[in-house]
């Protein structure tokens, strides 16, 4: 029996002590689960801040690049800018001489065309309607401002060119002849700039246009029928061939 008292008291005195010690171990858990979590916590922020440090270690590096980017392009811009304000000089300077030019070359084009109306005026009278809407076109379009020097220049030679050009061709057209009357249709024939002829759509009356008179005259029978072959041919209905027409003399030259 007195043993067993010492027993009970050992027990005793240990249930009495257990919360004792468990407590402190309980708080030793807590504080280092907190511990945890807040190095957790800790290792996440780390972990956003090293990543913001990343991104913002790019951002600069592009930043940067960037930078450089546009200091080239500055660069590159301030010699574009040279160089066009040179090439504006240029410009400037080549409106100043084609202004200069222009003083120099309007008035020698508005002689051409006078020239050229006093040379269609003298002309054996073909085309008259053709010949005199291009001889008014050339003086509307000198005083146009919209009109550049060159083209206005360009028109001219080309009028000069188709007067040229009728020196060395054989055109046929109808048309109408003046007549006490009023007017009749015929058949022209124009040889070079050298003879003009008419030949009635009939065939039975041919004349010519005499340049010393500046009066149509009517040829003899003989006339006709070189006539008719020539303006056949005129209008590549007739293989060309030799043609025996009468001349200012009224004389028979042989004439291709």
């Amino acid at each position: 029996m007195q043993a067993f008292i010492p027993r009970l008291l050992a027990v005793a005195v240990l249930s009495c002590c257990m919360p004792l010690y468990a407590a402190p171990l309980d708080t030793a858990l807590e504080e280092s689960q907190r511990l945890a979590a807040e190095a957790k916590a800790s290792q996440a922020r780390i972990e956003q801040l090293d990543d913001a440090t990343r991104q913002m270690l790019n951002d600069y590096r592009n930043a940067v690049q960037q930078a450089e980017a546009l200091k080239a392009y500055n660069a590159q811009l301030v010699d574009l800018t040279a160089a066009q304000r040179k090439e504006l000089e240029g410009f400037q300077r080549q409106l100043d001489s084609i202004e200069r030019t222009q003083e120099a070359v309007a008035p020698q084009m508005s002689r051409m065309i006078e020239v050229l109306e006093e040379f269609i005026a003298a002309d054996l009278p073909f085309l008259p309607d053709e010949r005199a809407d291009r001889l008014a076109s050339l003086q509307e379009m000198q005083v146009r401002a919209d009109v550049s020097l060159a083209e206005k220049y360009r028109r001219i030679l080309e009028a000069y060119q188709i007067e040229s050009d009728y020196g060395r061709t054989l055109e046929a057209w109808r048309g109408e002849l003046p007549a006490e009357s009023g007017t009749r249709s015929v058949e022209f024939l124009r040889l070079g700039r050298t003879m003009l002829y008419y030949q009635t759509l009939d065939a039975h009356e041919s004349g010519w246009w005499n340049p010393q008179t500046r009066a149509w005259e009517v040829l003899d029978g003989s006339a006709r029928r070189p006539i008719t072959k020539a303006i056949a041919i005129a209008r590549q209905q007739q293989a060309p061939s030799w043609l025996e027409l009468p001349v200012k003399t009224l004389a028979k030259e042989a004439v291709r």
